[in-house]
């Protein structure tokens, strides 16, 4: 349980990081005014802090579930 949890926030948080960059913010095209600059959807760099805090949080997950060993002895 507490590696597979570990694994689900890992993989969720880097997936939301790289989603929200190169789907939500990164510009298509060459560019060629301001307009560039801008992220597609407004709060794109707040779901991309999300999602690296999640991928941060994970070693707090695996650090507080207990693991199945510690369980049993």
């Amino acid at each position: 349980m507490r590696l597979g949890l570990f694994a689900l926030t890992l993989i969720a948080g880097v997936a939301l990081a790289l989603v929200s960059y190169f789907v939500l913010a990164a510009p298509i095209g060459t560019p060629v005014d301001e307009s560039f600059s801008n992220p597609r959807v407004p709060y794109a760099a707040t779901l991309f802090v999300v999602g690296i805090s999640l991928a941060v949080a994970s070693v707090v997950v695996y650090e507080v579930f207990p693991d199945r060993a510690e369980q049993e002895a």
